[in-house]
């Protein structure tokens, strides 16, 4: 007499579809994690440039030292003009400095720019909208609803 086999064999629909659940759920685990990963990216690139571009005028402003104290007061909201490709005098440099400030403060979204006086000589702060959240306040680290992010740097004479 013939034996027939019962067992069954393969996968069922219930295992396979529980399979898949598992799958789904990992990659969309990945793909926001990559999501993250990118914003991440964007947000060290602005704070990158803003630390440059801070830099950038705290040295502009080294080397214009007979204007070190007329620094105070730039804010890039202002519409300066100014271009020293010929010679240029100490007063013309400082406005020339903060025209081209502004051009490189545009490159950050919602960017701004302020310069300062302090009891040690000058602060540089750059602003940006880091969380993309439309700000355009003048406040550093606040509500991020109304608050940029901000960079300071200090520059004694």
């Amino acid at each position: 007499m013939l034996k027939l086999r019962t067992n069954q064999r393969g996968l069922s629909l219930i295992e396979s579809m529980v399979a898949l659940l598992v799958i789904s759920i990992g990659l969309l685990g990945i793909a926001a994690l990559q999501i993250t990963a990118m914003n991440q990216n964007a947000s060290s690139l602005n704070h990158s440039q803003a630390v440059w571009i801070a830099y950038n005028m705290s040295d502009r402003i080294r080397a214009n030292l007979p204007e070190f104290n007329n620094y105070d007061g730039i804010d890039t909201t202002t519409g300066y003009t100014g271009d020293c490709s010929t010679t240029c005098s100490p007063d013309g440099m400082r406005l020339a400095d903060a025209a081209e400030w502004t051009q490189l403060i545009q490159n950050l979204p919602s960017g701004r720019g302020q310069i300062t006086s302090n009891a040690d000589g000058l602060l540089i702060t750059v602003m940006w909208d880091d969380d993309g959240t439309g700000a355009t306040g003048t406040g550093c680290g606040g509500n991020p609803d109304v608050d940029l992010t901000c960079y300071t740097l200090a520059v004694a004479q």
